[in-house]
């Protein structure tokens, strides 16, 4: 376990849980369905305040979400998969702010990671985290992009993984998955169907679970997007001044 995070609090009743205490969901509300118990992620800030130096973060020549390792729930830089994620263009476009009336208006191009998406960013954390703790599965239920950065960051890093997606998802997605290697299991139902399924054989079978809203990790590396823009924004004004 990263060496700064400091517990897991539930977002519904504020219960406050240790890092290893819980994998996935508050047990107080674990079988309500939307309302289920979604844990947080905390951090030892004051640790990492004294130990890491914000402009070592800044100056890493690493552009990846891996120069965000001190602030991620991971134990080492080394366990994100090969295939590098973040590091994606902060552009500034100021016709369109004009058409806008807004002095400044940036866009972040999350569309340049590997899969094309944001979601590149949780999936690197969910098999950093399944190969620390030796999950032998990674597994999720999706019908596009969610599914095809599992599929792209698991075939970087050989990790074998299953992917439960509705028969009506675009045939072009589920291509993309087994152009990667996963194995696909395509539900005769719904998404939903296809998730209840995905929650079951997870925990039948000991696989790690990368559904968002219920592995609490995966938000930590989608937040990565938001040192990013900081960091832009930060770097812009620097420029202007």
């Amino acid at each position: 376990m990263q060496p700064y995070t400091a517990g897991l609090r539930c977002l519904r009743c504020d219960s406050i849980y240790a890092s290893d205490e819980l994998a996935y969901v508050c047990p107080h509300h674990a079988n309500s369905g939307s309302d289920m118990g979604t844990l947080d992620v905390l951090y030892d800030y004051e640790a990492i305040r004294k130990a890491v130096d914000p402009a070592d973060l800044i100056n890493d020549p690493d552009r990846s979400i891996a120069r965000w390792t001190p602030l991620l729930p991971i134990a080492a830089r080394s366990s994100l998969p090969p295939l590098a994620v973040g590091g994606t263009p902060f552009t500034n476009v100021p016709r369109l702010g004009e058409s806008l009336g807004l002095a400044n208006v940036f866009i972040k191009d999350d569309g340049r990671n590997p899969s094309g998406s944001l979601k590149d960013r949780a999936s690197a954390i969910a098999v950093a985290r399944a190969q620390e703790m030796g999950s032998k599965v990674v597994a999720t239920a999706s019908t596009g992009n969610a599914a095809a950065a599992l599929a792209g960051q698991c075939a970087a890093a050989g990790q074998p993984n299953v992917i439960f997606v509705p028969k009506t998802a675009p045939q072009a997605k589920i291509a993309q998955l087994l152009i990667y290697g996963s194995t696909v299991l395509a539900i005769d139902g719904s998404y939903d169907q296809a998730f209840d399924l995905c929650m079951e054989a997870c925990e039948a079978f000991g696989w790690y679970n990368r559904n968002t809203g219920y592995n609490p990790y995966m938000t930590e590396g989608k937040k990565t997007v938001a040192y990013e823009i900081a960091q832009g924004v930060a770097s812009s004004e620097k420029r202007e001044a």
